[in-house]
């Protein structure tokens, strides 16, 4: 059986009719609107803001919580020091960011758009400073279209400073994940900082403003490519924004006191809040389009709309294509399984590479020019270069030990100082007598051994071969 949703063709012209749009050239003035899903998304968006901008500030120890410092190439998350070695656990946290959105956008679709996405959450803060001074939607376009007076230059400047000091805060904020936060903004403010930080700063400063403050609904139309690909994810039953077509139809204006079936009309009284409250312009009556981005706003204003004329709510309602033509919606489905499933294995591959990060590493590279060398006293001499890493905060001492020989000689130091963070190389051989040989490659292991502060014994081992003449 076909699970895909069929593709419904729109009568531009109707569409033009009943789709009125706010707008003045490219501009969509987005009305206020209270509700559930408003309200939800609020509170998400505000628990979201916080966290990003606290998140610097968190102290731990001697540094702050989270910092990823490039230039010594570690990430700090609060007590995991995670090194360039170690960044296949980048590679599994974002699959398994990739593979969660894709599970949650076949349950329920384009949530993400709509409540956490960070160019929603910033184009909803900088239109809630432009109705604060610019008031209501009717009133901002009734603005931008009066000749520019005092009254306009004054509102229109005092909010687009506002926009740039939000931009300004955000894009500092962002850049304290990678500079620490207290030097960041003592050199910011004083003059002092790095002219690379300088311009990071000011990079995201104005791709803030322009994203959240002029682009807005364009990032999500035109330039965000999960819009294009999110339809090969949908099926009939997708939970979706999406509008009673049999409910509301044929709709138009009427009396509360008139019963719509004696005007042969449907519950849609044709009030259009659901087109002006929607951020990105569209008309959610003409059916699923790219465009919606799953916010619940129309949701909210249809059911006001409906309490008011006394009529049942959800004319426009999170469903499925099966619901609303009178079908079973299937909550489990293969395709849902399937992305959790392999939600699930990239979370236990992330969890095990994250609780096997060792606090040091050893490499062990062979001699390439020569598989082993007869010494002048006739001993057998395999050369290594071993590679240490110390990926603690702390320095420390490497006590160095050979297995997998009875008898053997280590030509070089056993015990060196590597600092904190630092890679240090040895050259070193191992030789012995080859009547003590059996076989012509023998496997054996390098042990290294370190005491940290605190008294804790860390090791490591690596395993190798040393070659004989046989």
């Amino acid at each position: 059986m076909d699970n895909n949703i069929n593709v419904k063709i729109i009568d531009a012209a109707k569409e033009k009719k009943s789709s009125p749009q706010k707008t003045i050239g490219s501009m969509i003035y987005v009305r206020s609107v209270a509700g559930f899903f408003t309200s939800l998304r609020q509170r998400l968006n505000w628990l979201l803001m916080l966290g990003f901008f606290l998140l610097p500030w968190i102290p731990y120890g001697e540094r702050q919580a989270i910092l990823f410092d490039l230039a010594e190439q570690k990430f700090h998350i609060f007590g995991l020091v995670i090194w360039p070695q170690d960044l296949v656990l980048l590679a599994a946290l974002l699959m398994i960011a990739a593979y969660a959105l894709f599970l949650v956008t076949t349950f329920i679709g384009r949530v993400w758009c709509g409540y956490t996405c960070p160019q929603t959450i910033w184009t909803f803060i900088f239109i809630w400073v432009e109705e604060k001074i610019e008031g209501k939607f009717n009133k901002r376009k009734k603005l931008d279209q009066q000749p520019w007076t005092v009254d306009k230059i004054w509102k229109k400047s005092l909010k687009h400073v506002i926009w740039l000091a939000i931009s300004l805060i955000t894009a500092l904020t962002f850049m304290a994940f990678f500079v620490p936060v207290k030097e960041l903004y003592i050199d910011f403010f004083t003059f002092n900082a790095d002219g690379l930080v300088v311009f990071w700063t000011l990079f995201f400063t104005f791709c803030t403003y322009g994203n959240a403050g002029w682009m807005r609904e364009i990032m999500c139309l035109h330039m965000c490519p999960y819009a294009r690909f999110q339809s090969a994810m949908f099926d009939k039953d997708t939970f979706t924004v999406a509008y009673d077509n049999k409910r509301g139809e044929s709709r138009g204006p009427r009396s509360r006191k008139k019963d719509p079936k004696e005007l042969g009309l449907g519950d849609c009284i044709d009030c259009n809040l659901c087109v002006q409250v929607c951020p990105t312009g569209i008309d959610i009556r003409d059916g699923l389009q790219y465009e919606c981005i799953n916010c619940g706003a129309c949701v909210d204003a249809c059911d006001d709309v409906m309490v008011k004329m006394g009529y049942e709510k959800n004319l426009i309602s999170y469903t499925t294509e099966n619901q609303l033509e009178g079908k079973k919606t299937h909550i489990v489905r293969s395709k849902l399984l399937g992305y959790g499933a392999v939600l699930a294995v990239m979370v236990i591959v992330f969890v095990y590479f994250l609780i096997s990060i060792q606090p040091m590493k050893l490499d062990i590279i062979r001699d390439r020019n020569q598989l082993y060398r007869i010494s002048s006293e006739g001993m057998v001499e395999n050369v290594y270069t071993l590679k240490l890493l110390n990926k603690t905060e702390q320095p420390l001492t490497y006590n160095l030990t050979f297995r997998g020989l009875e008898t053997f000689e280590w030509l070089g130091p056993q015990s060196v100082d590597v600092k904190a963070g630092e890679v240090y190389v040895l050259p070193m051989s191992i030789s012995t007598d080859p009547y003590n040989l059996t076989k012509k490659v023998v496997k054996v292991s390098f042990v290294a051994e370190a005491t940290l502060n605190d008294g804790t014994i860390i090791s490591i081992a690596e395993s190798s071969r040393f070659y004989n003449q046989l």
